[in-house]
């Protein structure tokens, strides 16, 4: 019997196929969504199913289970939470999970979400969800029948496979055992605001800023953040998000409106957040899970992080407000800091998810949340999905979207599969208040480091706790080792409460 490290080298390396296999998956992509022309739409479908096949087969080949049986029946690995345990772990998990889908099916998915994202750029640019809902039909299917095949507790859901993936271990009770106390306490907070004589002044936000100029400002406070452009880069794109191809490779997107400030920027912010995990990623574990990001809620607190706390921090644009006057002059040259910073805080009720302020955010996802439980049941149907929407929207927010495209046309994850991500997003803000707490007990008042241009100091810190410890712990385990707290709404809603206050006089 070859020794345990024989058979962990081993383990290793057929990993590493896999995860390279992946990255140029990624890559094709990333094309996709930037650089390729329409016509190439069934063509790159065939190529990427055939790669997600392809990774399928070698992620399930025989080999890697007795491999991972050797390893779990070997003697002591040593310390549960170092990298050879860790490792073992999640490789165990991941391929417990290939292992219950049919190549068939992992084939199918990644050829139909490639060309629904393609008719769903279409659709939105049309904001017409008629020609989109039979994608969305054919992408539900293959969710609900992957759902079935992962499988769920039996006091669970289908939606609880889906989610999983994204959050691992956990379930949409949890979900909702988060959510309802976070609701409760936006309720009143949201009704204060609204209730205020306070009006910033929002327009100032569309008035006219070239699109050039956002483009070399949103690089360098990219830059100044800690977003390392020799190894990365920024495009264009329908939806904004960020490939992490590899180790010296990630790439970012963003849109850009001329008459719509924050969008560009906040997004670039918000992508640049998700960069600087991936490059902050130990690039030696490079393939395995201590490589790998924890889960997407921790990967979306990095970047909601970034985008709010740091990004429409006051402090943060008593360094860099003078820079905008001179990029912008044109719109803000008679603003004063203080109009701008109250604009880009203003709270109110607001069609686009991305667009939406930090108290309203939370109920954009919890609308979606609600919308794609009875998807994965079939008790909604993708066709009847525009008018439940729509009818949710006015519930939540007091008000109804024009079109398709305001409505549930907006995002492209539903296109590409990715059902069950949207949770991430609120729990990722929670996760970002109870971490950002912990930057003036380690290392100093966040607010006097930004307003000096001092961001390096959070990112190192990121990188130590967070980015580089991989998936050595779960994400709940994390927070407990990095904060000492279990995960709670209590320290976003102290945040917003210590925000708006002084903002809206409340």
């Amino acid at each position: 019997m070859p020794a345990i490290q024989e058979l962990y080298d081993e383990l290793v390396t057929e990993l590493r196929r896999v995860w390279l296999l992946g990255s140029c998956s990624g890559m094709l992509g990333w094309d996709r969504e930037t650089h390729m022309p329409s016509g190439g739409a069934e063509h790159r479908a065939n190529q990427l199913s055939l790669l997600a096949g392809l990774g399928h087969q070698w992620l399930t080949n025989p080999r890697v289970g007795e491999l991972l049986d050797a390893l779990q029946a070997g003697n002591d690995p040593g310390d549960p939470d170092g990298a050879i345990a860790v490792n073992v772990r999640e490789a165990q998990r991941t391929y417990d999970r290939a292992t219950k889908l049919p190549q068939r099916l992992v084939e199918e998915i990644s050829r139909v979400t490639t060309l629904s994202q393609q008719a769903w750029i279409q659709a939105r640019r049309e904001s017409a969800f008629a020609t989109f809902q039979p994608w969305l039909q054919q992408v539900v299917d293959l969710k609900r029948e992957e759902a079935q095949a992962v499988g769920f507790a039996a006091d669970g859901q289908p939606y609880d496979a889906l989610l999983d993936e994204y959050e691992p271990g956990t379930t949409s009770a949890d979900v909702s055992a988060a959510f309802t106390p976070l609701r409760a306490a936006l309720v009143p907070l949201l009704a204060a605001i609204r209730d205020s004589s306070v009006e910033p002044q929002s327009s100032i936000l569309t008035r006219r800023f070239p699109i050039d100029s956002q483009e070399r400002f949103g690089r360098r406070a990219a830059a100044a953040i800690g977003f390392d452009f020799d190894r990365g880069r920024l495009d264009v794109t329908a939806h904004p998000f960020c490939s992490g191809i590899g180790p010296g490779d990630c790439r970012l997107t963003t849109r850009y409106d001329a008459h719509h400030f924050p969008g560009a920027f906040f997004g670039t912010l918000h992508e640049a957040g998700h960069g600087i995990y991936e490059q902050g990623l130990d690039p030696d574990a490079a393939g395995t899970a201590m490589g790998e990001a924890v889960s997407l809620g921790i990967h979306e607190s990095q970047s909601r992080m970034w985008e709010n706390f740091v990004g429409r921090s006051h402090a943060f644009w008593q360094y860099f407000y003078a820079d905008a006057q001179k990029a912008f002059s044109e719109a803000l040259s008679d603003v004063s800091l203080e109009d701008f910073h109250a604009a880009i805080n203003d709270v109110r009720a607001s069609f686009i998810r991305v667009e939406a302020d930090e108290v309203t955010y939370n109920l954009h996802i919890m609308l979606r949340f609600e919308l794609e439980q009875p998807l994965i049941t079939g008790d909604l149907q993708p066709t009847d999905l525009p008018a439940v929407w729509n009818e949710k929207f006015a519930g939540y927010f007091g008000i109804t979207p024009d079109n398709d495209a305001q409505g549930c046309l907006q995002d492209i994850h539903w296109s590409a599969g990715l059902i069950g991500y949207f949770p991430t997003y609120a729990l990722g803000n929670m996760y970002a208040a109870h971490f950002f707490n912990c930057l003036a007990r380690d290392v100093g008042d966040p607010g006097e480091m930004f307003a000096r241009g001092e961001f390096a100091s959070l990112k190192s810190w990121l990188n130590e706790n967070i980015h580089r410890r991989g998936k050595q712990y779960p994400a709940g385990r994390l927070l407990e080792v990095v904060t000492g707290k279990t995960l709670s709404h209590e320290p976003l809603v102290s945040h917003l409460h210590q925000k708006y206050e002084p903002l809206y006089r409340l």
